[in-house]
């Protein structure tokens, strides 16, 4: 997989965000405890910071390609939770 991502611009690191959407929106986030790439840990950090709904499964940074399962279960939360909702 690392093969075929194109690397990204280190000016993305200088980015600035004034109101992230996490702030105002609810969010989900899915912890893939095997992550190598992003410690579960930062995860969990990152996750409860934004006041996200979590679930969290075995699985690596590719979470989606080893455990689809639990990944379209989450964004069904996410569906059914908002459904109806205005932007």
């Amino acid at each position: 997989m690392a093969d075929s991502q194109v690397p990204w611009g280190v000016e993305a690191l200088g980015g600035t965000v004034t109101q992230p959407a996490w702030r105002t929106k609810p969010s989900w986030y899915l912890v893939a405890s095997d992550d190598k790439m992003i410690p579960p840990e930062a995860q969990r950090v990152m996750s409860k910071r934004a006041g996200a709904t979590v679930v969290e499964t075995k699985g690596s940074h590719a979470v989606y390609v080893s455990q689809p399962e639990a990944v379209a279960s989450l964004v069904e939360q996410a569906i059914i939770a908002t459904a109806g909702a205005s932007r």
